[in-house]
């Protein structure tokens, strides 16, 4: 079923780029990613002119059917329209954008023919048919026979097939289900859903919302307790292996009151194995593993040999720890902050939300070593990164640590404000000043030499020249593309600390960051602001002692 989605969106972008051909209009040139396709085109949105499969309905037998008789009429180039005109809209910043006459003339002749090569594949076989699903078939059996009453915890790498099993599995009777990809609105909230009680909030969660199915891609094998759960499924197996480790280790972790954790896999259908090998490959890459860091037990019980990518797989030891100035530590310390801050007095969120920018206050501060008087000042830049900078009364910078600049500025709610210095503005001058040169200085939107995702970038970059020509080498360079052009979402940034403190190398951090990128948890793609290009000030605060004014 993802497969065929696969090929119709691949379809899709051949018949944008004619939509654009046709009308002698300019060509996107960047990644056309899923949500751009398909956010405004799913079952619950519109006719079957899409290139989503019939509505399902279910059988006699409770089994989800699709209707009708071979492919649903597709209406590609309509649908290229609406989406080209998006593109041209809201997310216009993301492409590059070049006049058809700039390319070969025979382009619109060969996306014609790979276009109607991919709808004979689709016309040929059908729709999919998950009554016909033996995969899902043995899904189904394993929740229903094996493990009726017990919470299991399903991974898939893909965010369609979570879609499509929650879907298939709820129109078969299983209930107390629920699927979480990257695009989910609170992926916490499932998991408190799902395993209240090691999360805390057993008293919280009403029986009739406890999740006892929980479908889902990565996004959940790192940074959730998962406890109550001990059956952890992988619905597809991951080429790189780290990842079934950090899965099982949603579970198998210290409040686990189980005394075995069980985990299955699907492995291919006999003849697709015989192609692929996938189990000689796993194999082999868990003997790789095997051989660095000793036996499988190493992977799970709590060995103190000194080896990182040990201490990696029990979380001890400090290595999930960012590094102390590190991009993740940053974000969520100071979204713990707000969170604290709006909890004790809500009214907190609408009075600075509705605040101006470029608004200042000061307190009074008395200098200590390492924190002069002084201004600080938060700034987004012109390529969209937020930056912190903290200089003294002569416009020197004190600091580029993000943290130390952040628990500069910290007071108690009561502390009373004082009378602006008259050096104030001057100093916000030159503390954006600093901003923007050291930008400049260190390569720009990539961040600070220590940020991951300069350091990814830096390595990906030269290990993409290097893999020129192997099937991977696409992938990669889209994802370093990716990285250079967008921020990191916050569980891309924790996730890349934490691997390249526990050395990983490059083959393995590309696979990585390809992983990261089809899940859709690499890069904040939202389009770009409309008026980058200049700095924006979002507020100051004046650190000065009074009596030395005085």
């Amino acid at each position: 079923a993802a497969f065929l989605q696969s090929v119709e969106r691949h379809v899709l972008r051949n018949y944008v780029f004619l939509h654009a051909i046709e009308n002698d209009l300019p060509l996107p040139i960047g990644t056309q990613d899923v949500e751009m396709l398909d956010s405004r085109f799913t079952d619950e949105d519109v006719e079957q002119t899409t290139a989503d499969v019939s509505d399902p309905e279910a059988d006699d037998d409770g089994i989800v059917q699709e209707e009708g008789d071979g492919i649903p009429a597709r209406d590609f180039e309509a649908r290229a329209e609406a989406v080209y005109k998006d593109y041209q809209g809201r997310y216009r910043r993301r492409f590059r954008w070049l006049r058809p006459s700039l390319f070969s003339p025979n382009l619109e002749e060969r996306l014609r023919s790979d276009s109607a090569a991919l709808l004979n594949i689709l016309d040929t076989y059908g729709d999919w048919n998950p009554a016909k699903d033996t995969k899902l078939n043995a899904l189904q059996e394993l929740l229903t026979q094996q493990y009726p009453d017990r919470k299991v915890l399903v991974f898939s790498q893909f965010a369609d097939t979570v879609d499509y099993l929650r879907q298939q599995l709820n129109g078969r009777g299983i209930q107390a289900l629920a699927g979480v990809t990257g695009n989910s609105a609170d992926v916490t909230d499932s998991a408190r859903k799902f395993s209240p009680v090691s999360n805390n909030r057993r008293d919280s969660v009403p029986a009739d919302d406890e999740i006892r199915v929980l479908i889902a891609t990565d996004v959940l094998s790192e940074g959730q307790n998962l406890q109550d759960c001990h059956v952890v499924v992988n619905y597809d197996l991951p080429w790189a292996i780290i990842r079934l480790i950090q899965r099982a280790g949603r579970v198998d972790r210290i409040g686990q009151q189980a005394g075995q954790i069980f985990c299955h896999s699907f492995m291919p259908a006999d003849g697709v194995e015989k192609i692929i090998d996938l189990r000689g490959r796993v194999r082999t890459r868990l003997k790789e593993n095997a051989e660095v860091v000793g036996a499988d037990e190493a992977f799970f019980e709590d060995e103190q040999d000194g080896n990182a990518i040990v201490n990696l797989y029990n979380e001890n030891a400090g290595i999930l720890d960012a590094d102390p100035d590190g991009e993740v530590d940053l974000a969520s310390h100071a979204y713990q902050i707000w969170n604290n801050a709006t909890a004790n007095d809500p009214r907190l969120e609408k009075t600075v939300s509705e605040l101006p920018d470029v608004v200042y206050s000061s307190r009074l501060h008395k200098p200590v070593r390492g924190r002069p008087e002084g201004v600080l000042v938060f700034v987004r830049t012109a390529d969209g990164n937020d930056a912190l900078a903290y200089v003294d009364r002569s416009g020197n910078s004190i600091t580029e640590s993000q943290f130390e600049i952040l628990s500069a500025a910290e007071c108690a709610p009561d502390t009373p404000p004082q009378p602006r210095h008259d050096e104030h503005h001057r100093l916000v001058a030159e503390g954006v000043q600093q901003i923007a040169t050291t930008e400049r200085a260190i390569g720009g939107t990539l961040g600070r030499p220590s940020s991951a995702r300069y350091r990814a970038y830096q390595r990906l970059l030269a290990h993409a020249q290097a893999i020129q020509g192997q099937l991977e080498a696409r992938e990669l360079s889209l994802a370093v593309q990716d990285i250079l052009r967008f921020p990191l979402r916050s569980v891309a940034i924790d996730t890349l600390n934490r691997q390249m403190r526990s050395g990983i190398d490059d083959y393995a951090l590309a696979e990585l960051v390809v992983s990261l990128r089809q899940e859709d948890r690499l890069c904040l793609t939202e389009a770009e602001p409309e008026d980058a290009g200049e700095p924006q000030i979002i507020c100051s605060l004046g650190l000065f002692d009074a009596e030395d004014d005085a």
